[in-house]
């Protein structure tokens, strides 16, 4: 029970960041309310699950870093895993799921509706390039577990802290491409996005097997901290592969599925809609036009 009770961190930058997002958004709500008041119009559809969605997201995030999981994670590498896990491809999909971006822009007090560029804040090439998108995700996914920038984060905060912002960001653009959130579509189709995910897992489930299987230590600082009087480091790092090889398959077997049920049934109603065409649309005769004697 110490474990869990101990070791909470109040980090300034975190909650301060945390505390804005959510006066931002809890205001551009209210603001929303207020112009659907005063033009007699409905709230947008589906609002109250989209806002439940992304606080849960937010929340994630901000227990990762501030629970005694960002404590735990400089001194063991399967918790740092897990903690990698839950900033990089748990708390993004939540957020994405909310689609915070017009409430966060009405919140600062903007009524008009913004452009993508506006709201995001990404460049317009990774915005409209899924493929450039993926490739950063498993550049920024599989570079942070290179021995030397991950045992810098065990003594450097600020190492600590990038590696944090770049998976959770690198994350959150991979499922405005994934799944979409409003006012933004994903720009490639249900089945190439699958093909997508795929190459996500393969290069995860390649990188679990390096940690599961390696016989030597990798990340030697490790060796310094933590109390591996318990587990050895070797064993904690195959411990911290086996959760990159299997944890993260949950939500991206999730949106696999989802999208390959869309996939199907997007090829059933153009199937059907066809066949529709064929009964309704009058066929040429193969009989002649003309009367008389062939």
């Amino acid at each position: 029970m110490n474990l869990v009770v101990s070791h909470w961190s109040a980090n300034a930058a975190v909650l301060a960041v945390c505390l804005a997002v959510v006066v931002v958004h809890l205001a551009g709500l209210l603001g929303l309310r207020a112009d659907a008041r005063r033009g007699g119009a409905a709230l947008p559809g589906g609002l109250a699950r989209e806002a439940i969605a992304f606080y849960s997201g937010l929340l994630l995030a901000a227990l990762a870093l501030l629970s005694p999981l960002g404590y735990w994670s400089g001194r063991f590498i399967w918790i740092r895993v897990l903690q990698d896990i839950v900033l990089g491809v748990y708390a993004p999909p939540l957020i994405v799921l909310g689609a915070p971006w017009l409430v966060l822009w009405r919140g600062l007090g903007r009524t008009a509706r913004p452009r993508p560029t506006a709201a995001v804040r990404v460049p317009p090439r990774l915005r409209t390039w899924p493929v450039a998108v993926t490739a950063l995700f498993i550049v920024v996914w599989c570079g942070w577990y290179i021995p030397a920038l991950y045992d810098a984060g065990v003594h450097h905060p600020v190492v600590l802290a990038a590696q944090a912002v770049t998976t959770m960001g690198a994350g959150v653009l991979l499922w405005l491409q994934m799944i979409g959130s409003r006012p933004f579509s994903p720009q490639f189709g249900p089945l190439y996005r699958v093909m997508l995910l795929a190459a996500i897992v393969l290069c995860g489930t390649i990188l679990g097997m390096v940690l599961s299987f390696g016989a030597s230590v990798i990340y030697p600082t490790y060796r310094g901290v933590g109390s591996h009087h318990l587990l050895s480091v070797v064993f904690d790092q195959q411990a911290g592969g086996s959760e990159l090889w299997v944890l993260v398959l949950v939500p991206y077997m999730i949106a696999g599925i989802a999208l390959l049920i869309r996939w199907l049934n997007d090829e059933e109603s153009e199937a059907l809609a066809h066949g529709l065409d064929r009964i309704l649309r009058p066929s040429k005769s193969t009989w002649p036009t003309r009367t008389g004697w062939r």
